[in-house]
Parts: structure tokens; sequence; C-alpha cells
């Protein structure tokens, strides 16, 4: 992913289009999103963040908008099972990507593992950074089903919980081990 056929376009259409680049923008285009495993369309300007996409058009309001500068980890999903913040990545650039939220993780009223587990630890106060850390040890836990103590703290390092319950956040990761994640 990247923004250099974005840019191209908007200071060369001509060229970027000689080259192969889609050309987008400068005015808003319609550009589907697989989220969740369903095809989802929104029509947005190319400066457009997935962040804004998905909470403005699309009403998927799990991840958060906290410092939207991609130093807090609250926006987090997975794009193509790695971990992103919604809020530095172009929606344009998530095109044709896998994208994961926390309102995939549900299967109808039956919480995802991770979510169950960060509940019975008592790992939420405020609950605005739970969103990020949730995509965050999914990510984990479906990369290293049985993460050690220092493997879990490397893959939560990039969320800030203001609240500190840092060590019950960990707890609950750690907590959750073999079986299905979803």
């Amino acid at each position: 992913m990247g923004v250099t056929p974005v840019v191209a376009a908007a200071i060369a259409p001509d060229a970027a289009e000689a080259q192969g680049a889609t050309v987008v923008g400068p005015e808003a285009a319609p550009l589907t999103l697989t989220i969740n495993g369903q095809k989802r369309t929104v029509t947005v300007e190319p400066r457009t963040t997935l962040l804004d996409a998905m909470r403005q058009q699309l009403e998927l309001t799990g991840a958060k908008r906290v410092c939207d500068r991609g130093s807090c980890g609250a926006c987090t999903v997975t794009i193509d099972k790695r971990t992103a913040y919604a809020c530095s990545v172009l929606a344009v650039d998530a095109e044709g990507a896998d994208i994961r939220t926390i309102e995939g993780l549900t299967q109808g009223t039956v919480l995802h593992p991770v979510q169950q587990a960060i509940f019975e630890k008592d790992g939420t106060m405020c609950g605005f950074c739970t969103p990020g850390f949730v995509m965050s040890t999914v990510a984990l836990l479906d990369k290293t089903p049985n993460p050690t103590a220092a493997q879990a703290k490397k893959a939560l390092d990039g969320n800030i919980c203001r609240c500190g319950t840092y060590v019950r956040l960990l707890e609950a990761a750690l907590s959750v081990k073999g079986g299905a994640r979803g």
C-alpha cells in the first residue's frame, strides 16, 4: 500500500495514467472496501482516512478516534492480517485489502474469546482503548497462538491506555490460548 499513485495523479495526471496508475480525485470517487468479509462501497475524497470512511459513511464506530495521528492505537484494525492505525491509512490505499474491525469479531451476541477474556480480567475502564487492544491481541493470537509475556507486550506496545489497565489487558491476552479465535 502507498500513496504514490495518488500523489503522482495529483502532480501529473496524464503521466500517472500513462504509467498505469489509477487516477483518483481531487473530487470524491466511489471506492469498494472489504470490511469484515463484506464488500462495502463508499464515496470519498482521496485524502479521506480509512477511519473517517468507516465511522462517517459505514457507521462502523468501534475503532475510536483519540489521538488522530497514529500514536495511541485506539483505531487499530487489521489489514490483510496485519495491524494498522485506521487514522493513518488512506481509504483509497485500503481498497482491495481484507480489513477486519472489532465489529467483525462477535458472532451474534457471543463475544470473541479476546473480548470475553478482557471482560473477565476486568481489563476495561473508560473503553476508548479497548477496541485497539482487542484488535492487536487478536492479530497476535492469530499469528502466535500461545505467546509469551514478552511477545504479548511487544504486540500491544503500540496501544496506550490512559486509565492504566495494562496489567489486566496483558493478563487477558495471555489467558486466551488454543482453540478457535474467530
